[in-house]
């Protein structure tokens, strides 16, 4: 058995179809994989490994990083369409209607801190108009024109590159740190563990995730500044 805690968006996207794969080359391990938007308690819950972003470390767990966790703003082509001016600043982020998610850990509307040109900073302004629990939920609701959203590079990349979502201020990102592997620390980590670590690694590597979900290179700018061009 292999219990695994994964995100409920870049899980589905990212991990799972590496899975396939994965039973080929291990077919006597039996996956049990839980798609949860929480920091789990890898020892007393009895997982082998989570991955995600933004777990704090307590004493004896690993975090191997696997990409960056940018916070982009996002909004649907037909949202915008009829939103006036589009926001050249986080601060302008207040004259579009927001999507906001309510932390299940704090329950309190998370807040982003963005950076910009030449080291800048500034709070993305984001209305809280509509409040949903999670991310996956906040895309779907972005996607049918309910406003913008910050959401990561990763659960928006395919929506970008296809047109559904747009990236608003496409020089400025929030970064929430990294998406890791998490395991209890051991002298000798069970086989099962060290072979889908070292698997979903090569595989991130191969398919050059981590560029792919840094907001600040050329692969996302270009679709961002593709569909501000096709919008105009």
């Amino acid at each position: 058995m292999l219990k695994v805690s994964l995100s409920p968006t870049v899980g589905p996207a990212y991990i799972l179809p590496l899975l396939p794969e994965f039973l080929r080359r291990y077919p006597r391990v039996r996956p049990e994989w839980h798609f949860e938007s929480r920091q789990v308690d890898l020892v007393h819950e009895g997982y082998d490994l989570a991955i995600g972003g933004g777990f704090e470390l307590s004493a004896g767990i690993v975090a191997r990083a696997l990409a960056p966790a940018h916070i982009v703003a996002v909004a649907s082509p037909d949202y915008l369409r009829n939103a006036g001016a589009l926001p050249d600043h986080p601060d302008e982020l207040g004259s579009l209607r927001g999507v906001v998610m309510r932390s299940i850990a704090t329950g309190r509307i998370r807040k982003w801190t963005m950076q910009g040109p030449n080291g800048a900073q500034a709070t993305a302004a984001v209305n809280e108009d509509i409040v949903m629990n999670d991310p996956a939920s906040m895309r779907e609701a972005t996607r049918v024109g309910l406003g913008v959203a910050m959401l990561a590079v990763p659960d928006v990349l395919t929506d970008l590159a296809e047109g559904r979502l747009v990236r608003l201020l496409p020089e400025w990102h929030a970064d929430a740190g990294m998406i890791s592997l998490y395991y209890a620390s051991r002298r000798l980590l069970p086989g099962k563990t060290r072979a889908f670590v070292d698997f979903v690694i090569e595989h991130f590597r191969r398919f050059g995730y981590a560029e792919k979900f840094d907001a600040t290179t050329n692969h996302v700018a270009r679709e961002s500044k593709r569909m501000r061009q096709q919008r105009k």
